[in-house]
């Protein structure tokens, strides 16, 4: 007689905000909190978060790579340089958030994402100067324990908009702070927390 065992393989405990959909837990495993140095991937989840306002991450999450097609891979050199005719193209393209204002956003950040490169070497530089290069170790149990925004974004997006950004408002910003590792808020009980939490003992090279 032929016995089947099976063997039960404990689940990993995540954020409960990115339970049941694949998409949603693979970008919460492999980079939600992931501390992220590089100017190029950082305009990415700028110009995803500000576009995000007032919808899903997860709506993002699932538009990604048409944004990433229709905005050249987040290349700011390009969008910066943006005209009209390629504001109608987007609004025309059913891939992304066809939302004229926030189009328009995304090309002035890039105007304003160079100009802060010009007076601080990178953006990477300047945004994690507010942290003293160094991820806020938070200690959230559950969901409704993290905050929406914190005192600290309010002082970076002020900034932000007197450097000219535009759709940075304190929310997108703990949400960007929160996606690009400057603060953990990872549950404590998911097993990315330690993970992240360890991350904070290398030393970040934009600090030399």
């Amino acid at each position: 007689m032929l016995f089947l065992f099976s063997y039960l393989v404990p689940m990993q405990h995540k954020c409960s905000w990115c339970l049941g959909d694949p998409l949603y837990e693979a970008y919460h495993d492999q980079e939600w909190g992931v501390p992220l140095l590089d100017d190029q991937a950082l305009f990415e989840f700028l110009t995803l978060e500000t576009f995000q306002a007032g919808l899903s991450w997860l709506t993002i999450l699932r538009k990604r790579e048409h944004f990433r097609m229709a905005f050249d891979q987040f290349d700011y050199t390009k969008i910066a340089h943006y005209g009209p005719s390629k504001v109608q193209e987007l609004l025309q393209n059913a891939g992304i958030v066809r939302n004229k204002m926030k189009i328009e956003a995304a090309i002035a950040n890039a105007q304003a994402f160079i100009a802060l490169q010009e007076g601080h070497g990178t953006f990477g530089r300047f945004i994690w100067t507010f942290v003293d290069f160094q991820a806020v170790q938070n200690h959230f149990t559950s969901q409704d324990q993290i905050p929406a925004t914190t005192p600290l974004a309010e002082q970076i997006s002020r900034t932000l908009k007197q450097k000219g950004f535009k759709f940075v408002g304190p929310t997108v910003i703990y949400a960007l702070m929160q996606a690009t590792g400057m603060v953990n808020d990872h549950e404590t009980q998911c097993f990315r927390y330690q993970e992240i939490r360890q991350l904070k003992k290398r030393p970040l090279d934009l600090k030399r």
